[in-house]
């Protein structure tokens, strides 16, 4: 019956919040990240964020909410997801998709700028390779990752590493979960909510 299907499916993602609920290390480190940002615009730099498939989607979602808004009018916070088709295309056709993002921090990131790099395995060459222009740069990494241990993960300056079962979607829905705290966090932090 379908509605078994549905019921284990929410089971399921309850399971996943309710770990990270516990999770003491990655609730600080939410925290931390949100300190970094909000720092980050009181010195005039920016946030990046990228990320492949679903984690691309997270990536411009958390960008809008920041640049355009969250729950409340305020003024509107320099936020880039590196998703623009111009630019992915021309990146993937003369160099490699691998560098996608990379290329992207290396035009536009600073020092004191913070990259939220997300993949749901930590292993997303793309993204490690914007990890590693990043800190060439500078520029301040929290890496959201499903996978302890992971390349991001360990790359990271601060790692929210989600371990939600086999499946990519609860990492994804955890995901989506803390980068939403991690703007109502800015917002205060900044004294703008």
């Amino acid at each position: 019956m379908s509605i078994e299907i549905i019921k284990h499916s929410l089971s399921e993602a309850q399971i996943g919040l309710d770990n990270l609920l516990r999770n003491d290390t990655v609730l600080s480190n939410l925290d931390r990240s949100a300190t970094m940002l909000a720092e980050s615009f009181k010195s005039d730099g920016k946030a990046m964020s990228c990320g492949n498939g679903g984690s691309m989607c997270d990536a411009i979602h958390f960008a809008e909410e920041l640049s355009g808004r969250f729950r409340k009018n305020r003024k509107a916070l320099a936020a880039l997801s590196i998703s623009d088709p111009a630019h992915i295309t021309c990146v993937a056709n003369d160099y490699g998709y691998d560098f996608v993002f990379s290329r992207f921090i290396e035009a536009h990131g600073r020092s004191g700028d913070c990259l939220i790099a997300i993949s749901t395995s930590g292993t997303s060459p793309s993204v490690l390779n914007a990890v590693d222009s990043a800190k060439r740069l500078g520029v301040f990494v929290i890496g959201l990752t499903g996978r302890e241990g992971s390349p991001l993960d360990q790359l990271a300056d601060i790692s929210l590493c989600t371990p939600a079962g086999s499946f990519a979607d609860r990492v994804q829905e955890l995901h989506i979960k803390m980068l939403h705290i991690m703007i109502e966090l800015v917002e205060h932090k900044l004294k703008l909510a």
